[in-house]
């Protein structure tokens, strides 16, 4: 089985997060998502920033990842929000056929 699963991060409000993840595993974008807590520090528009906020660990697939990026920006609050794709280098079969059965085809 060809291995393309991807790990995408994205980070947002916390009290956004579980609204995002239920709608890109319900509408089939992504196979699970993982919440945590998190503390960002970065400069936006010439200001230095520290904020609570959410990362979400999106398991999903490179194929299904244009169709993923869309639907994030579609419902991310930010106007920039960070959306970074790594290709896992190794998965266990089961749990990437699982991921794969989890994500619709476009």
């Amino acid at each position: 089985m060809d291995n393309d699963l991807i790990i995408v991060f994205v980070t947002c409000p916390e009290d956004k997060a579980e609204n995002i993840a239920e709608t890109l595993i319900s509408e089939k974008y992504a196979a699970c998502v993982n919440i945590s807590p998190v503390k960002s520090v970065y400069i936006w528009q010439e200001k230095l920033c520290k904020d609570g906020e959410a990362l979400l660990i999106i398991k999903s697939t490179s194929s299904a990842y244009p169709r993923l990026e869309d639907r994030i920006k579609q419902i991310h609050p930010y106007d920039v929000p960070e959306i970074v794709a790594l290709k896992a280098d190794a998965v266990q079969p089961d749990y990437l056929a699982w991921v794969k059965s989890q994500i619709s085809s476009p």
